[in-house]
């Protein structure tokens, strides 16, 4: 879970960075790996509901590595563990509403943004399967 604006810029960036640059989510992500983000706001810290998967790739070659020393609100000083991302272009914002009964993950949760907020989520393939099909990624199905 991660606002829109963020996920851009590490779409820009061609890095991903999960739970405040931890180290841990990142290394357990492997080169092939697929990734989609899921944003609840568009703008950090109070922008606008958004509720949409916003951006979807796979894992590159390469280790994690640590990125340089940013200011992370009352974090202070942080340097973020990264991972190559190689995203798709041209790719379409979903909402997930029409989703939640549909995917594994959603379909019997009722608190289901609650689960979003853990950070880092192992889809199931049929999850991963159809949220890449709606955003016009089959490519990324295997």
């Amino acid at each position: 879970m991660v606002h829109r604006d963020h996920v851009r810029r590490g779409v820009e960036q061609g890095i991903a960075q999960v739970k405040h640059g931890a180290r841990a989510g990142i290394a357990r992500m492997s080169p092939g790996d697929g990734l989609v983000y899921y944003s609840p706001l568009d703008v950090y810290p109070s922008g606008a509901a958004l509720r949409s998967f916003t951006a979807i790739g796979v894992v590159a070659d390469g280790d994690p590595w640590q990125g340089a020393a940013m200011m992370m609100g009352d974090k202070g000083d942080v340097r973020p563990w990264r991972r190559r991302v190689e995203y798709l272009e041209g790719i379409a914002e979903v909402p997930i509403a029409p989703l939640l009964p549909v995917l594994e993950l959603t379909r019997d949760t009722p608190n289901w943004g609650w689960l979003m907020r853990r950070g880092l989520l192992e889809l199931t393939p049929h999850d991963f399967g159809v949220i890449a099909h709606e955003m016009g990624a089959d490519t990324l199905v295997p």
